[in-house]
């Protein structure tokens, strides 16, 4: 049997109903767009019309008389003198105006997703923030969370960014085991994937948590505006230091908070210890430095590795060598100790003859070493001496001579490090994904930050001296002849790296020199 075609007004009819719709919706979204000053007035006179029914029906019935009295008169006022009804009209619409206005609701507090966040932490909390002994707990399964939660922000998602809490001035904040236990309590329940840092208030009986945003990988080595004696390590959080530096970053530039490692007759942390995993960022730390020193100082560079990271830089002024191998790291270093017992014996033979300080002793030697572990095991196999031994007069009387000796290792190679380099390496730094005890086995403490969830080459933390845990960005400092290299940070280096110098110039400059008396 064959089919017979639809009514036509079957098969075009949905077409024409959407089509209506259609136009149906257009036109009133056009009517309300031409109507809507009209409409806004209108709720306005609405408002305006409540609010004066509100007054009425609030004023006692003794006072009603006096108070038509006094409308009618203003009333009459306005009738009388000049352009008075047009301008009651004009006041009346304008504050209808601005009574009818949409108007965006104020958040006063958290709503049902936040404040089911906040209690279950609460909740959470309890078992840490009570005992039974205590008569009136500030933490209770079933309080309420409002009084010791002061302080707190969510973001669009509903995830805490901020929180101060108040505990019970018998818990046991002096403890860092008590600490971490609630640090990372609260980095679970708050969310993980984020880096927080907690500060301890012992005296008040509070802790903060904030969420820290990531430090920017995208600043690249680059001239930075210090004075001699001033080392970038890289850069920290803006509220850590009291210090901003310019940066060009994507050809912007903009202040930046440094870590500044001072080094010089007057620093107390004049050498200074990286540790970190391979690809941790740890060479480009050393390839920081470098470039800097080189601005106005001598350099050594010592690598154990032997897979030729700074073979870039071999030649060029102010780099007197460039070592790889076990024969050439022990005449280096043994030259660099000669070196600074001459430096310690001119400057004393200058100040009791009354002289200043000879301009060859104030020139800054900087000795980067890179695993020198790799040529421990290599020394003893050969039945040589540790190149470590040679850096003991550098690290005991660098600081006086304007030495400065700047070493690398890894984690496993720890143990292997003397204890001469151990002791006076005071500025230390950590770098690459690494537990809370082997952060505190280098830097002496623990940071006030939980882990970070993704490590970029030359993210972790520095501590110099006695000072704070900050957190730490490297400056992006590749090698300029790596083909994975971007064309931006290549240029970049290029740009910082001094001229080439003759190779008879060279040698003569790395020529040890024997150390007087």
């Amino acid at each position: 049997m064959a089919r017979r075609p639809l009514p036509r007004i079957l098969s075009s009819g949905t077409a024409q109903i959407a089509r209506s719709r259609e136009i149906a919706r257009t036109a009133a979204d056009s009517a309300t767009d031409v109507l809507h000053p009209l409409i806004t007035i209108t709720r306005g006179l609405r408002e305006l019309a409540g609010m004066a029914g509100h007054k009425w029906a609030g004023t006692p019935k003794e006072r009603r008389g006096p108070l038509l009295f006094l409308v009618a008169g203003c009333v009459l006022v306005v009738a009388l003198i000049p352009y008075g009804p047009l301008v009651a009209l004009i006041t009346v619409m304008a504050a209808a105006a601005w009574k009818g206005r949409v108007r965006t609701p104020v958040k006063t507090g958290p709503d049902d997703a936040e404040a089911g966040r906040l209690q279950a932490l609460y909740e959470a909390l309890v078992p840490y923030f009570s005992v039974p002994e205590d008569p009136a707990p500030q933490f209770a399964h079933g309080g309420d969370w409002n009084g010791p939660f002061s302080e707190y922000a969510f973001d669009g998602n509903a995830r805490l960014t901020k929180l101060r809490i108040s505990y019970p001035a018998y818990f046991t904040d002096g403890e860092a085991e008590s600490r971490a236990r609630i640090e990372q309590l609260l980095h679970a329940k708050s969310g993980r994937g984020r880096e927080y840092l907690f500060v301890w208030d012992e005296e008040a009986n509070h802790v903060d948590m904030t969420v820290l945003p990531a430090l920017p990988t995208s600043i690249a080595a680059q001239r930075f505006v210090t004075i001699p004696g001033e080392t970038v390590l890289g850069f920290t959080d803006a509220d850590a230091v009291h210090r901003t530096v310019p940066v060009t970053e994507g050809g912007e530039t903009r202040d930046a908070p440094p870590v500044i490692w001072r080094t010089g007759p007057r620093s107390t942390e004049p050498h200074l210890l990286a540790v970190g995993e391979p690809g941790s960022g740890t060479t480009t730390l050393l390839r920081s430095i470098a470039l800097q020193a080189l601005q106005n100082g001598d350099v050594l560079i010592v690598e154990g590795s032997g897979t030729g990271e700074y073979a870039w830089l071999t030649g060029r002024a102010g780099v007197l060598a460039v070592e790889a191998g076990l024969a050439g790291a022990l005449t280096s270093l043994e030259w660099a100790a000669n070196e600074t017992e001459r430096r310690l014996i001119a400057a004393n033979k200058a100040r009791q003859a009354g002289h200043p300080t000879p301009e060859d002793v104030k020139r800054p030697l900087w000795i980067l070493l890179d695993r020198p572990s790799i040529f421990g095991h290599l020394a003893a196999a050969d039945g040589h001496t540790d190149p470590q031994q040679l850096l003991q007069v550098p690290l005991r009387h660098g600081r006086a001579a304007q030495v400065t000796v700047v070493v690398t290792e890894q984690f496993d190679s720890l143990d292997a490090l003397t204890e001469t380099v151990r002791t006076h390496t005071r500025a230390r730094v950590v770098l690459g994904p690494a537990t809370f005890e082997q952060v505190e086995s280098v830097l002496g403490t623990q940071p006030h930050t939980t882990p970070t969830p993704e490590f970029p080459p030359g993210r972790g933390y520095a501590r110099l001296g006695t000072g704070p845990v900050l957190r730490l960005q490297v400056p992006a400092t590749p090698d300029p002849y790596d083909e994975a290299t971007s064309e931006s940070h290549r240029q970049a280096v290029l740009e910082l790296l001094p001229e080439r110098q003759d190779q008879d110039q060279s040698k003569a400059t790395a020529t040890p020199v024997p150390a007087e008396g």
